[in-house]
């Protein structure tokens, strides 16, 4: 007999007084199926699946779940059922220990001590290693991604939502992660998988539905398409090709780093060990490595929240700045986005306006001390259009917003505010291919007006794509710079594994040979 389907939509429709984030989506995950869901920055995808693990209530619609109807009202409801969902959004309370925001999370009583050392072993074998033990808010991104995997494969879920799970994962515990995938689905564990990645989805998954506007705008076999042509799919049109020219030479050193040490607050953390680094007007200059190799002290140092002792540490447009705080040192021209999109890049209660005048305050948006609101609403307008925001305009809230439409903002935010040095950490992470091809040639077009751009992310063809020049960190050290097209991506493999390119010279300018390498 046809064993029924493991979920089943019919129908599901979500409005909201500003947008229509679902109309009408049907959809048919069968057992041991591994289903993707695409869709732009807004297509409605993780509201459709909030509706299945209960977040939200449907206005209209049927959920079958093993061929007969539910009505999933809570989260804890579709525990009990057997669905598990790993948020985009992590939900996490940065006070507490790992083991103790797991704890929250089931559903029965643990002895804390047995639950540490289960997690330990499980993190091990999926590998995603965590110490249980480690307070929330001393992880980087990527380590409290993991945490966010690992607690939802800890109740042994029969169907697993996943939310873009590899946005900031290492391309080896990303095929790590497709084994655990491929072994649950193997066992008869059903999947849903939002990625933007399309060769991840091509790679993994079995079928795909993709969402336009909230609508199902068709249904594919990824394994039988493209990347090219499911991108196409997605957006409704054909994607621009990245353009990259040569970059100059001779720009002035626009950011220096000199022999940057400095010890982690955090036990647990990473220690930075006479980092060094330049980069010239006309550059752009990529960090890549593991997550939690120092990335996040290293941008804490240079966006001057932690400032260090020494003031001629950091020089920004050649003024010392290493003692200075983050306002003077925009003073100089140096403009930010962090990788926490949502605390740090944005306060998310706050409207999309006043959060472009929390970076912007020193310009066009304040006379004399005061708000100018008619210029922090064109502003904020002005971002919202140029970077296809979809939202419900300046006065709506930045958590209102979809994960890849607030990184949207918060980059369009920086770009616009005119920046001589531009610092920023993982430019696309969650957003759509549309959106990420634009944002990575607007990074290239603000090279070629002469602006010092330093890149760190663990999106390694990003990097390929878009960098003049590569550096790796590990173990809070940097290597020497490489020119992006002179260096393999097994050889920057070997770098972030702490090993050495005793073949390749590095090199301090940018370089054109040896394009063949460039993968």
């Amino acid at each position: 007999m046809t064993s029924p389907p493991r979920l089943e939509l019919r129908g599901i429709s979500k409005y909201y007084p500003s947008v229509v984030a679902n109309e009408d989506v049907s959809l048919t995950v069968m057992p041991g199926e591994i289903h993707a869901l695409l869709g732009e920055n807004g297509a409605g995808k993780s509201t459709l699946m909030k509706a299945v693990y209960g977040v939200v209530k449907p206005d209209k619609g049927q959920i079958f779940w093993n061929g007969e109807e539910v009505h999933i009202n809570s989260p804890a409801q579709a525990r009990k059922l057997g669905i598990g969902m790993v948020f985009q959004h992590f939900s996490l309370f940065d006070t507490l220990s790992v083991t103790q925001n797991i704890s929250l999370a089931m559903d029965d009583k643990h002895h804390m001590g047995k639950l540490a050392k289960r997690i330990e072993e499980v993190s091990e074998s999926y590998g995603l290693p965590l110490n249980p033990h480690r307070l929330v808010h001393d992880l980087s991104v990527g380590e409290r991604q993991r945490v966010e995997i690992v607690r939802c494969l800890l109740q042994e879920p029969r169907l697993l939502i996943m939310d873009e799970p590899t946005s900031v994962l290492t391309p080896q515990a990303v095929r790590k992660l497709f084994e655990t995938l491929r072994r649950l689905s193997d066992e008869g564990c059903s999947i849903l998988y939002i990625s933007h990645k399309l060769e991840e989805i091509r790679e993994l998954c079995h079928s795909a539905t993709v969402l336009r506007a909230g609508k199902v705008s068709g249904t594919a076999d990824p394994r039988q398409e493209t990347a090219k042509s499911l991108a196409e799919m997605m957006v409704g049109k054909e994607l621009p090709i990245c353009e990259h020219p040569p970059a100059r030479t001779d720009g002035a050193e626009l950011l220096v780093v000199r022999q940057l040490s400095r010890q982690s607050e955090d036990p647990f953390g990473t220690d930075l060990k006479d980092v060094g680094l330049s980069v010239r007007a006309g550059e752009i200059f990529g960090i890549a490595g593991v997550s939690g190799n120092g990335q996040q002290e290293l941008l804490y140092a240079l966006s001057g929240e932690k400032p260090s002792k020494d003031a001629a540490e950091i020089l920004i447009n050649g003024q010392p700045a290493g003692r200075m705080n983050p306002a003077q040192r925009r003073k100089l021209g140096l403009r930010f986005v962090p990788e926490e999109r949502l605390g740090r890049g944005a306060v998310p209660p706050m409207s999309l306006s006043y959060n472009a005048l929390l970076t912007g305050h020193d310009g066009e948006m304040t006379k004399n001390g005061f708000i100018h609101h008619g210029r922090m609403r064109d502003f904020s307008l002005n971002s919202i259009e140029r970077f296809n925001v979809k939202c419900g305009g300046p006065d709506a809230e930045a958590k209102s917003l979809s994960g890849g439409n607030v990184q949207k903002y918060i980059v369009g935010r920086e770009l616009l505010l005119n920046p001589e040095v531009l610092v920023i950490s993982q430019p696309t992470w969650g957003v759509d291919v549309g959106a990420a091809s634009f944002i990575r040639q607007t990074l290239v077009d603000l090279r070629e007006k002469g602006v010092a751009i330093l890149v760190v992310s663990e999106e390694l063809d990003e990097l390929f794509e878009i960098c003049d020049r590569l550096a790796v960190i590990h173990h809070g050290k940097l290597s020497e710079p490489y020119p992006a097209r002179a260096i393999t991506l097994d050889e920057i493999g070997v770098l972030m594994g702490g090993g050495s390119l005793a073949q390749t010279a590095p090199a301090d300018l940018p370089t054109t040979a040896n394009t063949e390498a460039h993968p």
